[in-house]
C-alpha cells in the first residue's frame, strides 16, 4: 500500500524590515488591520516575525516577502523569499 501525503501551501506575509543588525536573520514588521469587536472601527495592529536572510541581501526599510518554515532557532521560524521593494 503507497499513500502519498500532499502537503499544504506555505503562509507567506509581505512586511517591512525594521532590523537588520543580526547574522543572517532579519526583523519584520507586518501591518495588519483588525475591526474593532464593539464598535467596527478599524485599526493597526503590528506583528514582528524574525526570517532567515541567509545572503544578507535585505535592508532596513525594504519590503520583503517571507515564507514560513520549519524552526531554525528559538525565535526563527520564517525565511525570506524575496526583496519586493528596495528601500528609498
Amino acid at each position: 500500500m503507497t499513500t502519498t501525503t500532499q502537503r499544504r501551501p506555505r503562509k507567506t506575509k509581505v512586511g517591512t524590515v525594521v532590523s537588520n543588525k543580526m547574522q543572517k536573520t532579519i526583523t519584520v514588521a507586518v501591518e495588519r488591520r483588525v475591526a474593532h469587536p464593539l464598535y467596527g472601527k478599524y485599526f493597526k495592529r503590528t506583528e514582528r516575525f524574525m526570517a532567515h536572510d541567509a545572503d544578507s541581501q535585505a535592508n532596513l526599510g525594504d519590503t520583503v516577502r517571507i515564507m514560513e518554515c520549519r524552526p531554525l532557532s528559538r525565535h526563527k521560524t520564517w525565511r525570506l523569499v524575496e526583496v519586493v521593494e528596495r528601500a528609498k
